[in-house]
């Protein structure tokens, strides 16, 4: 199975099982149904399903007010560039909600554009910054257990979160099949494999990279330990900093392009509370290439990694 059609099934049962749910957008239902994301959905007990016109400002205030009548709400997005749209809402509107205490759901599931340059307002991969504007949880979806993880707990839950898909990944077979997983107590971080000579922790939508570079590790005869994080701002980093505490080596992949990574704030604690380690980065700051056609690819290199933990 591929990515995008486990996601899709993920969705489609949520929503059939839930009652009181509105979920809206552009095209959900019709043509491509935002290239299968939201393909085949049908409505729980007493739910709505609307195709709406293209204006995410309104869409977003829809959502909250609907979350203040104590309506469930989840609303598609085609792509995160147009989330910008809404930050007003998503900052002070919910501002003002939260301060409710609200029972109600409502999401925010976008499509993040990390497949290459597709124009000056379809080139946006800085999931953290949304999150971190509006003190907002966001979740990122890369392979089955995050899938299972984020859907079936976060969905549709009381208060407001966002969701990211990787459009990337689309149409590419679905990662972690072969891989068991277990979750931290906040069900932020995932663990997939442990080993001693190495800590690989995947960031935003680079566990395709990660999981490539712990097997590469491997057929070399170094066995690591491997996470993802799939909250885009954890709530702290024990799992992570025990295993590190063990192998005093850290390798950090994340394949954003925002200035204000997640993957940082786990440098800093790991130095905190570590002190000397290894440290192997493998990141991208933002260029002006970003802005012209291009793979928009995160590379690995297990040579160089190797050579920065002292593996070589």
């Amino acid at each position: 199975m591929n990515y995008i059609g486990y996601v899709n099934g993920l969705i489609r049962a949520k929503i059939a099982a839930t009652p009181r749910l509105v979920t809206y957008g552009q095209n959900i239902t019709a043509g491509s149904c935002l290239s299968g994301l939201t393909r085949g959905l049908t409505c729980g007990p007493d739910g709505r399903i609307i195709d709406t016109p293209n204006v995410e400002n309104t869409l977003v205030g829809a959502g909250f007010g609907m979350m203040l009548r104590g309506i469930n709400a989840i609303y598609f997005m085609k792509q995160q560039d147009f989330l910008l749209l809404g930050l007003d809402h998503l900052v002070n509107t919910y501002n003002l909600v939260r301060r409710t205490d609200p029972t109600a759901s409502f999401s925010v599931v976008s499509i993040i554009v990390d497949s290459g340059f597709e124009g000056p307002q379809s080139s946006l991969n800085n999931f953290s910054d949304f999150c971190s504007m509006a003190h907002l949880p966001g979740y990122a979806i890369t392979n089955r257990h995050d899938a299972d993880l984020v859907i079936g707990r976060h969905l549709v839950a009381p208060g407001c979160r966002l969701i990211g898909v990787s459009q990337r990944l689309f149409g590419t077979e679905l990662l972690g099949e072969d891989l068991t997983a277990s979750p931290d107590r906040s069900g932020d971080i995932l663990r997939y494999a442990e080993g001693n000579d190495a800590t690989v922790v995947a960031f935003n939508f680079a566990f395709p990279q990660a999981q490539g570079l712990w097997a590469s590790l491997g057929l070399g005869g170094r066995k690591s330990s491997l996470f993802s994080v799939p909250a885009i701002l954890p709530t702290d980093w024990d799992l992570i900093l025990a295993d590190l505490a063990r192998t005093r080596r850290l390798v950090i992949i994340d394949d954003s392009k925002s200035e204000n990574r997640s993957s940082d704030r786990l440098l800093l604690e790991a130095y905190r509370s570590l002190g000397d380690i290894k440290v192997s980065r493998v990141c991208r700051d933002f260029t002006l290439d970003m802005l012209s056609p291009n793979p928009d690819m995160l590379a690995v290199e297990p040579g160089r990694v190797l050579a920065e933990l002292g593996l070589a």
